[in-house]
């Protein structure tokens, strides 16, 4: 675990070094993944079936590659009514945050006499990852496919790996749930693949989203431009601003609840008083034992954790501008006031009983969100991810006589006669051909 003070001489070097950590790669995974690619597109459904076999340890054949309506109501059957409220009331929070967010069609008419427009419309056809290896997340299904059916996408398929041929139960009913038309027992890049070139049994989507390992990572940068991508998500992490008013405890386990989805997350503490960040600090390792994930916890938090002493709270908005973290906690006495100072990061959760837990699962806004500083210029998944703008423009003879001698002249500047032409030919009026 690493210790900085912004007191120290070597604060700069030092915060550096902690920026430019790498905790997870795809260069390693390129060319496997390259391949992988390569062979689904090649062999379809018999890759597939292959991969799986071979990755997920179970034998699948053409007609079980899909997960059957009847398999899907068995797993709702079975999982407990007090689960299946929690979803839906996930699920319901869930869209009604993300409705609010849909965009209007615009539709003006200007001095010049040309009407301008911009239409939005949903995608037809959406490809929903959804990790199974480690653990299983059902709120990922909420979270990917919820904005995706509140947009209007016409056809939302999800992947999910299910080693050894274990499905979870509350997977398949938060896909029901969340209004997913198909699921398919396929992980790894070779599902990322199939969504993207399409096979028999898949038939091939317009955008691919969700979550994955260093090779669902990989796979979707490479078949980005085929289709398009929500982002390449790496592993988790937070960034948490805490006074000494808190509770130690409770920010421990908040900085835990990153450490434990992954030995490559990252939890960092960013605290203005020295003796509290030590009590954090002594707290989360009291913590660590007793925890389910505790070998992952523990090996995310001595790699990758991190506390930084700060003089004042502007400092410490300035750090959190250069880390750019996928989630930001601020349980200071004023934390409206401090986020006002922060421009970058992925999704942020305001005081002290504003947990980013919360944010995972039930609050409304998308866990979703991008990784590994890349907030400085991306955000979270959201229903604009499953909409395309089209602009479009109307004009009369007025109109293009207004501004049309300006298109002429630009076109002629550039070379283009034909461009030229085609509006001075409608200056001039019916006949001037």
């Amino acid at each position: 675990m690493i210790r900085l003070d912004s007191r120290a001489a070597d604060f700069a070097a030092q915060f550096e070094t902690l920026l430019a950590q790498a905790r997870e790669t795809t260069e390693a995974v390129a060319e496997p993944v390259a391949a992988i690619i390569a062979d689904v597109r090649t062999r379809g459904d018999a890759a597939l079936i292959a991969l799986t076999e071979r990755f997920d340890r179970q034998r699948l054949t053409a007609a079980t590659i899909r997960v059957g309506a009847a398999e899907i109501d068995a797993a709702r059957a079975r999982v407990p009514a007090a689960d299946l409220a929690a979803l839906d009331l996930a699920a319901t929070r869930i869209e009604t945050f993300h409705r609010a967010q849909m965009p209007a069609d615009i539709a003006l008419d200007d001095p010049a006499g040309l009407a301008l427009g911009m239409r939005w419309n949903a995608l037809d056809a959406v490809g929903i990852y959804v990790p199974g290896g480690k653990a299983a997340y059902p709120s990922s299904v909420l979270m990917n496919a919820v904005p995706a059916r509140v947009a209007g996408v016409g056809r939302i398929a999800m992947c999910v790996p299910t080693p050894d041929g274990v499905m979870n139960d509350l997977v398949l009913a938060a896909a029901h749930r969340a209004g997913v038309d198909e699921v398919f027992r396929i992980g790894g890049a070779q599902a990322v693949a199939a969504l993207a070139y399409g096979t028999a049994s898949i038939a091939p989507v317009d955008r691919i989203v969700g979550p994955g390992n260093a090779y669902v990572a990989e796979a979707k940068r490479q078949v980005f431009g085929r289709v398009g991508i929500d982002g390449i998500a790496g592993p988790s992490e937070v960034v948490i601003l805490a006074d000494a008013a808190n509770d130690p405890a409770r920010v421990a386990m908040d900085l835990l609840a990153q450490a434990e989805h992954d030995e490559a997350a990252q939890s960092i503490l960013i605290a203005d008083d020295a003796d509290f960040a030590a009590r954090v600090i002594a707290s989360v390792e009291a913590a660590i034992p007793r925890l389910a994930r505790a070998a992952i916890a523990g090996a995310s938090w001595a790699t990758h954790g991190a506390v930084i002493v700060v003089a004042d709270w502007d400092q410490a908005a300035a750090l959190v501008d250069r880390l750019a973290p996928e989630h930001l906690q601020i349980m200071t006495a004023d934390p409206q006031a401090l986020f006002a100072r922060i421009r970058h990061a992925g999704s942020a959760f305001l005081g002290r009983d504003a947990p980013e837990a919360l944010g995972d699962y039930v609050a409304g806004p998308n866990h979703v969100l991008p990784t590994g500083r890349t907030a400085r210029f991306a955000s979270g998944l959201s229903v604009f991810d499953f909409l395309k703008r089209t602009t479009w423009l109307s004009a009369s003879p007025a109109g293009i006589a207004a501004i049309g001698p300006a298109a002429v002249r630009l076109a002629r500047a550039e070379g283009l006669g034909a461009h030229a032409e085609s509006v001075a030919m409608r200056i001039a009026g019916p006949g001037s051909a």
